[in-house]
């Protein structure tokens, strides 16, 4: 494999499908950025700026089929190497995606073949467990291992009982206090940052996430704002998400990190699997419970309420389950119902297209 795919993350798997698609002859890319109406990919021959052929966009059925930022496409090169067509997209390892903000039921995908989500969190009074809870669930989903970045702990009076308040709360997730502008706690990320293994930081906006990457790569790269004085927020900065080799040298030398846009709302897309290992200590004691269907209510015989009772479990923690499990459910009936009329349209589409056919013919 070229020295230079390896640095951006290729690997055996994406060998293997490069080798079985009909577009072998294009050359291999890595998204680095997505603009509007254009992409920067990274190959063999450098960073170059690509835009969608024709034939990608006539046969991209949903948003899900347009590339993200880290997927790998097959790309054309164009004259000097500074322009590229992409031709083709490879298939993901894993997708980490929310539900598009607005009333329709759209996905968006945030990142694509991420190993690792760095959910970064403040340690000032915008600290919400229940918001962690929601990120976590979606990186679960997503197939990547979460790992809570408490930023900010230069601001807070006791850093080390809050770091292991937030980690009782999150079982099975790894919590690290920190502080981009101290780089206290800096020491902790180096287990999690692997040369050619790529990661991504998520979060609200002015939480820290493009401080610490700065920090990281040793450089200015992205733009950051300082805290309000007036909501203790951070002002947002960075408008596109973007992908970043972090030097030789440095923490985690050759790691592959993504900077992302803070989200100001964060709605689970599909995340039954994620809701499931994100809660899984309520899931085990539901597995006790009398009915399979337990609601966790007032039924008899309900496992879960013993262990609320018992002080085992967190009566807050049961009712964000609930809340978002509900959220999920109604997501996919009304995804459910969207595709039904997408379906329609397109075969009224396909079915007017067939008349004007014949009658042509005719």
């Amino acid at each position: 494999m070229h020295l230079e795919l390896l640095r951006l993350g290729w690997n055996d798997f994406f060998a293997a499908h490069f080798q079985e698609t009909p577009h072998a002859a294009f050359t291999p890319a890595r998204v680095i950025e997505q603009l509007k109406g254009h992409y920067r990919v990274a190959s063999v021959h450098g960073e170059s700026l690509a835009q969608l052929s024709g034939a990608f966009r006539h046969d991209a059925a949903d948003r899900e089929d347009m590339p993200a930022v880290g997927d790998w496409v097959g790309v054309e090169m164009m004259s000097g190497n500074d322009r590229a067509v992409i031709h083709s997209l490879y298939p993901r390892k894993t997708k980490l995606c929310r539900k598009a903000a607005g009333r329709v039921a759209h996905e968006q995908i945030l990142a694509a073949n991420v190993g690792t989500v760095f959910i970064v969190s403040a340690l000032n009074k915008e600290l919400n467990v229940r918001r962690i809870e929601r990120y976590v669930a979606l990186a679960w989903d997503s197939g990547a291992i979460p790992i809570v970045l408490l930023n900010k702990s230069d601001l807070a009076v006791d850093a080390s009982a809050l770091q292991l308040e937030i980690e009782a709360k999150l079982p099975g997730v790894d919590v690290i206090a920190l502080s981009a502008v101290t780089r206290v706690g800096f020491e902790s990320l180096s287990p999690h940052l692997s040369r050619g293994k790529t990661c991504v930081f998520l979060g609200s906006s002015g939480v820290g996430k493009s401080t610490i990457v700065n920090a990281l790569l040793g450089e200015h790269s992205q733009s950051t704002g300082d805290v309000r004085a007036s909501d203790d927020r951070g002002r947002h900065t960075t408008t596109s998400r973007q992908l970043f080799v972090l030097p030789e040298g440095s923490i985690g030398g050759g790691a592959i990190v993504i900077d992302t846009p803070g989200m100001r709302e964060l709605q689970l897309w599909d995340a039954s699997d994620g809701l499931s290992a994100a809660f899984d200590d309520l899931t085990q004691a539901a597995r006790c419970c009398r009915f399979r269907d337990c609601q966790h209510d007032s039924e008899p015989g309900c496992a879960v309420r013993s262990a609320i009772d018992a002080g085992d479990l967190k009566a807050d923690r049961l009712e964000n389950y609930q809340k978002l499990r509900s959220e999920a459910r109604y997501l996919e009936t009304k995804t459910d119902v969207q595709a039904a009329h997408t379906a329609k349209k397109r075969m009224k589409k396909l079915c007017g297209g067939q008349k004007r056919m014949y009658k042509h013919n005719d």
